[in-house]
């Protein structure tokens, strides 16, 4: 089984601890995929760095701060409220560095801004009229808007790993809620939805599981291996 996630490495990693998973993770959306029991990364695609400052430019141009990631560390501008709650969300420590732009020198490997969804669902719209397909722009959850290269998807992440393993597409079952999970339920050979999922997850999904809080996503992997 393999986790494909949004989240950073260093913050996923102690959950693969505690459930004794060694498989390869997809993080970052797609941007890196890491080996954990070594730690190292096999994958990594960062924004390419005057791409990555122009995305922040046009970011804090409409009025919205961004939590930058290099190295697998977190930075901000200023610890915002709204910056201190997501790092107490991932568990990650936090690292004040002021203006972006004068700091940022080496290509970032994701980008992402933090709001009320309404307001990111504009600036969500507007970043993808000015940026096109230079950047993958997509929520991960209502209230978080990821900015990552062009080339970054979950689905891109997965596809490494099967092409790296020897697995067939055909043969791999992917899950997914959210927007950023599109992608990967393309790409997979079986997408299955969660029953809360967005709503362009639920209308590509093969199937759809019972909700979170039923533990669908459980149910489905237990019927699987039953038939195998």
């Amino acid at each position: 089984m393999f986790v494909v996630t949004g989240r950073m490495y260093r913050s996923v990693r102690r959950y693969l601890a505690d459930a004794g998973l060694t498989d390869l993770v997809v993080c970052y959306q797609g941007a890196v995929v890491a080996d954990p029991e070594s730690g190292e990364f096999l994958r990594h695609e960062p924004i390419p760095l005057e791409l990555a400052r122009e995305a922040i430019a046009a970011v804090e141009a409409a009025g919205f701060g961004l939590n930058c990631y290099v190295d697998d560390e977190l930075y901000v501008a200023s610890a915002t409220p709204e910056a201190r709650r997501y790092a107490e969300f991932q568990h990650i420590p936090i690292h004040t560095v002021g203006p972006l732009l004068e700091w940022l020198d080496e290509p970032p490997t994701k980008l992402v801004t933090i709001g009320e969804p309404r307001l990111l669902d504009d600036l969500e719209v507007r970043l993808k009229a000015a940026f096109g397909g230079r950047l993958f722009i997509a929520k991960s959850l209502p209230y978080f808007l990821e900015l990552a290269s062009p080339d970054v998807t979950k689905g891109s992440g997965m596809e490494f790993v099967a092409k790296s393993l020897g697995l067939a597409r055909e043969r791999i079952v992917a899950f997914g809620d959210g927007e950023n999970d599109i992608e990967l339920l393309e790409w997979a050979g079986y997408g299955v939805a969660v029953a809360n999922a967005h709503d362009r997850v639920l209308a590509l999904a093969d199937f759809v599981c019972p909700p979170v809080t039923e533990e669908g996503v459980a149910q489905v992997v237990e019927a699987f291996l039953k038939r195998a």
